[in-house]
C-alpha cells in the first residue's frame, strides 16, 4: 500500500483535483472507482488546512486517505495476499501496477 509513482504530475489547474477519477483493481476486479471530489476530506480543504501549519513547496507530496472500497471496509473484509496484483489508475496520469509479496521473504 501507499505506492507512489512512476510519475508525479505538477498541479496546473483546478480540474486536476475536481475531475481526477481513481480506479483501483485487485487481480482485475474493480475495488474502487470514484472522483477525488467525493473524498470525505476534499483535497482542496486538505491543502488549505496543511497550509496553516507548513509551507508547501514544489515537489511536496500530500498522502491522503482512499475512496470507498478499500479491503478492510468490505463485508466481509478482503485483504491483499501474496501474488495479488494491484492497479491504481488515475485518468490523465496513467496506471500504477504492483505485485503483492510476502514481507517475510
Amino acid at each position: 500500500s501507499a505506492s507512489l509513482g512512476p510519475w508525479l504530475v505538477p498541479f496546473t489547474e483546478a480540474s486536476q483535483l475536481d475531475d481526477a477519477r481513481i480506479i483501483t483493481r485487485v487481480n482485475g476486479q474493480v475495488r474502487q472507482d470514484d472522483k477525488l471530489q467525493h473524498m470525505m476530506h476534499p483535497i482542496r480543504k486538505e491543502i488549505e488546512y496543511i497550509s496553516t501549519f507548513m509551507t508547501l513547496l514544489p515537489g511536496d507530496v500530500i498522502v491522503t486517505g482512499t475512496p470507498t472500497g478499500s479491503g478492510a471496509r468490505l463485508d466481509p473484509p478482503q485483504y491483499l495476499a501474496p501474488g495479488d496484483v494491484v492497479e491504481v489508475e488515475v485518468n490523465g496520469i496513467g496506471t500504477l501496477r504492483n505485485h503483492i509479496e510476502d514481507e517475510a521473504r
